[in-house]
C-alpha cells in the first residue's frame, strides 16, 4: 500500500560551507559508508555485512553522538541520517579515522527512506536528538516529532526496541511527551515524562555550551511493546 504519511519538511536544506577535508570525504568515503542510492528495499544484514542489533540516529548533526555510540558499541550496527552535508562530511572523516566499519550514512530525508526503503521491525534503537524546535507557533507544523512520524518510527522498532528523544526547548519537550503518550504501543521508561540523560546519549559540545548558558535539556525514552500487547499502528502510517 503506498504511504499516505504527510511529508514533514522538518528542515531547510542548507549546504553550508564545507571544509576541504569534508569535501574529500564526500568524494572518497561516501561509497564506503553510504546507503546505496538505488530505490530497492534496504537489507540491513547485507548493508552492514553482518547480523547485529541496529541503531538508527535521525538528524545526527556533526555526528558526535553517533560516533560515540559506534565507538562504545562495536557489536552494534549504527545507521545515521542527516541532510546537512558538512555534518555528513565530518562524520565520514571521524568514522574512517577511527575504523568504525559498522557505521553507515544516508544523506537524505528520513521520512521517504523509512516509508519506502526499510522493512518494519528491524531496528533495536532509534535516536532523535535536538531536532529543530521551529520555535515560532506558525512553524510548529514543521516540527519532526508529530503523531504520524512517531507512528512511523514505532513501526520500524522491534518489540522491545527503544526510542530516545532529546530537546533543549522546553515547550517542544512537552509536545514530544504528549505525542509519545498517545502511542499505546510505546511504554515510557519512567513514570515521569522525562528521564536523566542516559549513557547512550553523550554530552556533546553543543549541550555543554547550553549548560553554561543555563539551558535545560529534556530526554524522553520509550520501549516498543511486544506485538501481542500493542495496538495496531494506524493504516495511514503503515505505508
Amino acid at each position: 500500500m503506498p504511504s499516505t504519511l504527510r511529508p514533514v519538511r522538518s528542515f531547510v536544506r542548507r549546504q553550508g560551507r564545507m571544509t576541504p577535508a569534508q569535501e574529500r570525504a564526500f568524494t572518497t568515503l561516501m561509497d564506503c559508508y553510504a546507503v546505496p542510492a538505488q530505490p530497492e528495499t534496504v537489507d540491513l544484514p547485507e548493508l552492514f555485512g553482518r547480523v547485529a542489533p541496529t541503531l538508527l540516529e535521525i538528524g545526527f548533526g556533526t555526528g558526535e553522538a553517533l560516533v560515540e555510540f559506534a565507538r562504545t558499541h562495536p557489536d552494534w550496527n549504527a545507521l545515521g541520517i542527516e541532510v546537512h552535508q558538512p555534518g555528513v562530511g565530518r562524520l565520514l572523516n571521524a568514522v574512517d579515522k577511527e575504523g568504525l566499519a559498522h557505521v553507515r550514512v544516508h544523506a537524505e530525508d528520513a521520512v521517504p527512506f523509512l516509508s519506502n526503503r526499510l522493512r518494519p521491525s528491524q531496528l533495536d534503537r532509534i535516536h532523535v536528538f535536538f531536532p529543530d524546535p521551529w520555535p515560532k507557533k506558525r512553524h510548529h507544523k514543521r516540527r519532526l516529532i508529530q503523531p504520524d512520524f512517531i507512528a512511523l518510527l514505532s513501526r520500524h522498532l522491534k518489540p522491545g526496541g527503544v526510542l530516545h528523544l532529546a530537546t533543549d526547548w522546553e515547550e517542544y519537550a512537552y509536545q514530544m511527551a504528549e505525542v509519545l503518550g498517545n502511542r499505546p504501543e510505546l511504554n515510557s521508561a519512567s513514570q515521569e515524562a522525562f528521564i536523566p540523560r542516559p549513557p547512550e546519549r553523550p554530552l556533546t559540545r553543543f549541550e555543554q555550551r547550553g549548560q553554561r548558558l543555563g539551558h535545560g535539556v529534556w530526554d524522553l525514552c520509550c520501549t516498543r511493546a511486544s506485538d501481542e500487547n500493542a495496538a495496531d499502528v494506524p493504516r495511514s502510517a503503515e505505508g
